[in-house]
């Protein structure tokens, strides 16, 4: 399985999905915005990442603004609010056989490439 979850509105997952040749590559993409991670696929990356916080990004907008960076989060809450909202998926995802690569790091994407 290669498949990326991304934001086709976010210039950076744009960047790193031409950097990777993704699409010449016949890697599935799914773009988080227009069809939502169901809860299978985010155990799936749980699984193999490790945590729901490892795949959270409190660098989203409504992570302030709905007070999050108030509160002390347990992983039942780091899944129910990506669920809830794209934006809280730390973009972009890769799953390439039992490996994840996740965020905008070059580091993770050099690792990506290499996967690919």
């Amino acid at each position: 399985m290669k498949k990326i979850y991304h934001l086709a509105t976010c210039d950076t997952c744009q960047k790193i999905l031409k950097e990777v040749d993704a699409v010449k590559k016949k890697v599935e993409l799914q773009d988080i915005k227009t069809v939502a991670i169901t809860p299978e696929q985010l155990d799936q990356m749980k699984k193999l990442a490790g945590s729901y916080e490892a795949l959270f990004s409190r660098r989203a907008l409504k992570f302030r603004s709905m007070g999050l960076h108030e509160k002390t989060l347990q992983e039942a809450d780091y899944r129910q609010l990506i669920l809830e909202e794209y934006t809280f998926l730390k973009r972009p995802v890769a799953i390439v056989g039992n490996e994840i690569f996740v965020g905008n790091t070059k580091a993770v994407t050099e690792a990506l490439k290499k996967a690919l």
